[in-house]
């Protein structure tokens, strides 16, 4: 099992050049609806600063780490991890330095010694990313299941608030893709009175519905961020736009 070893230094010229090289490059827009600090449901207080939180989110590209990175960078006071495939950490072994840690699904020691460590994390406050589905899969695919890891995990940390994640991406009026990010309400509950497989079942379907909200109205407003979304990249502009406007000055 591989430690995330943080470093500033690291994270301060890689997120200049996630924004600037790697996401403006590549996407025309990227939004946020909601917020990565959760609020209590039915309140308008904030959960306790060392309350331990759980993000779980679809998994459907390769670019969803740098995304959510990129989200948690620009909007979000927490200290973030992500749990990230072993195979893929050692080829990319940067990403520790992020915050990224391994799990190797193959091998029940090394799955155990990941729990561990995503528990001690969560026990000191931290906030950990995970893709409970275990693997990149379209973001059509239905129905969403998730492995019972995350169960595990909410009920050796009972306090933790699981926060629900969806990201959609799509070409619409551009040739370049948008990515909208959604962040659902916390689901929160005494995870100790749940079986491992329960819990799993239960969020899974709490993250196909609001896969499917999500996707629904980006479907019918026809547009690739949802109305009131908070832009986290600067405005790319397409080919289309560049022609359009280069074609204006040709013409005066």
């Amino acid at each position: 099992m591989i430690r995330a070893v943080k470093s500033k230094s690291f994270n301060r010229i890689f997120s200049l050049y996630n924004h600037y090289y790697l996401l403006r490059r590549r996407f025309r827009s990227f939004t946020l609806s909601g917020s990565l600090d959760p609020m209590l449901p039915n309140t308008a207080s904030s959960i306790e600063p060392d309350q331990p939180v759980i993000y779980f989110m679809n998994h459907s590209s390769w670019w969803d780490g740098l995304l959510l990175y990129h989200a948690a960078q620009l909007t979000s006071r927490g200290d973030h991890y992500v749990m990230m495939e072993e195979e893929q950490l050692r080829q990319y072994a940067f990403f520790r330095k992020l915050g990224a840690y391994s799990i190797n699904k193959e091998n029940a020691s090394s799955i155990r010694t990941s729990l561990q460590y995503t528990t001690e994390l969560l026990h000191s406050g931290k906030r950990v990313w995970i893709f409970p589905q275990g693997e990149i899969l379209h973001q059509d695919a239905r129905p969403i299941e998730f492995r019972p890891g995350i169960g595990l995990l909410l009920r050796r940390s009972p306090r933790a608030v699981a926060v629900p994640v969806t990201l959609c991406h799509g070409m619409v009026q551009h040739d370049l893709p948008e990515i909208s990010m959604q962040v659902g309400t916390p689901v929160i509950e005494d995870w100790k009175t749940w079986k491992s497989e329960e819990i799993a079942t239960r969020l899974s379907k709490v993250l196909e519905r609001q896969l499917n909200d999500h996707k629904s109205e980006l479907v019918r407003i026809g547009q690739g961020s949802l109305p009131g979304a908070i832009p986290l990249i600067r405005h790319v502009r397409s080919t289309s736009e560049k022609y359009d406007a280069a074609r204006k000055r040709v013409n005066r």
